[in-house]
Formats: structure tokens, C-alpha cells, sequence
């Protein structure tokens, strides 16, 4: 039931997630903590070592450096980000980068002075940046979530140290309260005013990259593939502007996004069918407004079944949220709504993350086709019954069950997806 705790609790939830975030939020996490450790080391560092867990290995591997002229990977994000990144910036550290920061960093790798080794943990996002120079080194770590820095040492004296053994990602919200219907509640009745300027953001900076992506030379220019073969519609334009949007970003684009849950492919798939579908049917801003915000904590109560990273591709639950929060737009009842969910789960819960690269675009794409084909099933009252595989009850249940599979049963599915990118 709406109250105030819930709406204080709920819009800290938002905060803390949506946040601006330039390029892949891995490498750029890596740049952080690297600008961060060069900071403190307070001089250019002389030799940098990452340790990474698989999850960063994986994730970091195949995308493409804003700022660094078409640089790609760990070593990368890694060395860019000592030399040429701004850590107060947060997640957007290396809008400032020059082109003397690129040189020096070509130079950096190519004498030897990055290195990258393989961090075994049970944390999906787990790394240590260690940067040394003369007879100083800072170590600077980082758990659960991008910028939860956990630990900082210099010459071995401890300089900060966060509850390091703790599961917690470093959120100062009380999550409890997130349900289907408690989500409905607050976007039902929260005071535009309190979100909007969170949402104009939202609305320009991932519509702004989505035709960015549309128009630019970005990977296999996957949005005018889509618009072009297939029939014209809303949904075709829904999965090529986000596709689009990931694609461009995955390939390099300078253009910050309004991320979810760590993750700006996340929060571009629970953002950008929704902006294009309104738009084209006509919906007012007011009703926008408060679809995004279902959609971004819907986005988030899956999440948090999940975790941040796993072998459970994120684009299945942003996209889900948004077929999801479609059903809400157009006047969908609590019972289509959850029908939507569990529609879109009976059919792709299996999709895996592979990694961050410019095929997620594609994945976006998937999705979104089978949220959209759920939100139909739905607003004509076709649902898949309860049991039918992992579908349960009620559409929440089945949200707690797919995140279940996607933190611990694809665990080791997980660790072997990193393996085989480590064998290459």
C-alpha cells in the first residue's frame, strides 16, 4: 500500500540507479578505480596491475573505450583511465580525456606496463587496480556494484575499508517494498514533480544515443537492418532504436545513458521502446512519465533476484519490464500486467550474457519482440497457467524463481562461459 516510506524508499531506489554513465559500465567501471588509485598515488603510475573477476573479464573484453579513438578492452579501459580520467566524475571519468591521454596510454600497453591478471571469486563483480610508481603503490578495490570501492591501501597502511566480507551493493534504500503492486501504487500516485527532471534526463540522453546509433557508423548498423526488412510498425521501431542505441554504445559512442541496475543496455531497454511506442501512439507526457518509472522498478525487482552480473542475459528482464509497463500504458489491469511478465518469462528466460559487445544490440531486439508479443497475448487476455515450466502463482514468484536460476543455477554455466573466453 502507497505511503510515505514507500515513496521515500522508492525514490532513493531511483537515485541510486538511474545515473548517468558513459560507455559499457564495466571498463568504465575499471577507469574509475584506476583514475581513482592514480589520484591517490598522486604522480603518473609507472606500472598498473588489474585483477578481475570473470564477470569483469567477460564483460570488458569486446567493447569499445569512449574517448580513446576506437581503443578496446581491460588494458584499455584500465590505462585510459589512470592517465586521462577524472575519478569525481563517477561513471562518466573519461568525458575529459585528451588526445596526449590516448597517446601516453597507446605507449603504456605497448611497453608492458599494464597488466591483467584473473581474479578467482565468488563476487560477480569483483576487481583490485594496483598502481605503482617509484617506490609507492595504491590498491584500490571494488565489489558488488561499479563504483562500491570497498578497500583503499597506500604502502600498505589502509586508508579506507568499507565492510569488505558484507553482501551488501551498497544501497542505502530499503528494497523490501518492492512488489508488482507496490510498483503500480507508486506510479499511480507519485507527485511529478519529485521524478520528472529524473525522466527528462532519462528521455533525452537514451533517446539522444538511439539516434546516434540510427544514424552513425556503429557495428553492423543493426536499427536500419531492422527498420529496413522488416514491416513498418511500432514494434519495429521500438527494437531498432534500442537495438541501435546498445549497438552504438557497445561500439564506442561518447554519449552518456541513463543506466538501471549497473547497466546502460538495461536502461536502455527499459526506457526507449516505452518513449518510442508513446510518441507514436500519441500518449501524454504525464502517462510517460509514470511508465518509466514502472518500468526502471520493475527493471530493478528482477535485479535484485539476479544480482548486478550474471550468466542471465539483463536485457530480458529490462525488456520484460518494458512489455510489462506497456500493458500499465495503455490501461492494462494488475492481472494483465503480471500476465505480461509471466508471458515474456515462459518464453526467453534462458538467454545468455555472453559478455558485453555489439551483438547485445540483438538481444535487445529479441526481447523487446517477445515482451511485445506477451503485452498482446495479455491485453487480450491469453496467459500461460501457472506450472507451465518455471511459472508459478503469481508473476512475482516467478520474477524470485528466473532470478534464482540466472544467480546460482547458471552459476557454473557462467564460469564456463568465462573459461572459454579466457582460452582465446
Amino acid at each position: 500500500m502507497y505511503n510515505e516510506k514507500l515513496e521515500k524508499d522508492f525514490l532513493t531506489i531511483l537515485s541510486e540507479e538511474l545515473v548517468p554513465a558513459m560507455g559499457c559500465t564495466e571498463p568504465i567501471a575499471l577507469a574509475y578505480a584506476s583514475a581513482k588509485a592514480a589520484e591517490i598515488l598522486g604522480t603518473v603510475p609507472e606500472k598498473i596491475i588489474a585483477k578481475c573477476s570473470g564477470n569483469i573479464v567477460k564483460n570488458v573484453r569486446c567493447v569499445s573505450i569512449p574517448n580513446s579513438n576506437g581503443m578496446l578492452g581491460t588494458e584499455a579501459a584500465v590505462t585510459l583511465g589512470a592517465l586521462g580520467g577524472d575519478s569525481s566524475l563517477n561513471m562518466e571519468v573519461l568525458e575529459s580525456v585528451t588526445d596526449s591521454a590516448i597517446t601516453d596510454t597507446h605507449k603504456f600497453i605497448e611497453s608492458g606496463k599494464c597488466q591483467i591478471e584473473f581474479l578467482d571469486s565468488e563476487i560477480p563483480l569483483h576487481f583490485v587496480i594496483i598502481a605503482s610508481a617509484n617506490n609507492d603503490s595504491v590498491s584500490v578495490e571494488v565489489k558488488y556494484s561499479h563504483t562500491n570501492v570497498v578497500r583503499i591501501e597506500k604502502n600498505g597502511q589502509i586508508l579506507f575499508d568499507a565492510d569488505s566480507d558484507s553482501s551488501s551493493e551498497n544501497s542505502s534504500a530499503d528494497r523490501s517494498g518492492l512488489s508488482i503492486e507496490n510498483i503500480k501504487d507508486f506510479a499511480d500516485n507519485i507527485d511529478l514533480r519529485k521524478i520528472s527532471p529524473m525522466y527528462d534526463k532519462q528521455i533525452q540522453c537514451n533517446m539522444d544515443i538511439a539516434y546516434e546509433g540510427m544514424a552513425g557508423d556503429y557495428g553492423l548498423g543493426i536499427g536500419r537492418i531492422i527498420r529496413g526488412c522488416y514491416e513498418d510498425s511500432v514494434v519495429t521501431r521500438m527494437k531498432a532504436y534500442a537495438a541501435a542505441a546498445s549497438e552504438a554504445r557497445m561500439d564506442g559512442c561518447n554519449m552518456p545513458v541513463i543506466i538501471n541496475s549497473g547497466s546502460g543496455n538495461q536502461g536502455i531497454a527499459s526506457s526507449v521502446p516505452i518513449i518510442i511506442y508513446a510518441r507514436e501512439m500519441n500518449i501524454p507526457k504525464e502517462k510517460l512519465y509514470r511508465t518509466l518509472v514502472f518500468s526502471s522498478l520493475l527493471t530493478i525487482f528482477q535485479k535484485e533476484f539476479i544480482g548486478k552480473l550474471s550468466a542471465f542475459c539483463g536485457a530480458v528482464s529490462a525488456s520484460c519490464a518494458s512489455g510489462a509497463a506497456i500493458t500499465y500504458m495503455v490501461g492494462g489491469s494488475v492481472k494483465q500486467i503480471k500476465a505480461t511478465i509471466d508471458n515474456t518469462l515462459a518464453n526467453i528466460p534462458g538467454i545468455i550474457c555472453d559478455g558485453a559487445k555489439i551483438s547485445c544490440g540483438a538481444k535487445i531486439a529479441s526481447s523487446i519482440d517477445a515482451a511485445m508479443m506477451a503485452h498482446y497475448l495479455a491485453m487480450a487476455d491469453k496467459a500461460y497457467e501457472a506450472y507451465t515450466g518455471i511459472l508459478k502463482e503469481d508473476a512475482g514468484e516467478t520474477i524470485s524463481c528466473v532470478g534464482y536460476i540466472g544467480k546460482v543455477g547458471m552459476r557454473e554455466t557462467d564460469k564456463e562461459i568465462v573459461k572459454m573466453l579466457l582460452k582465446e
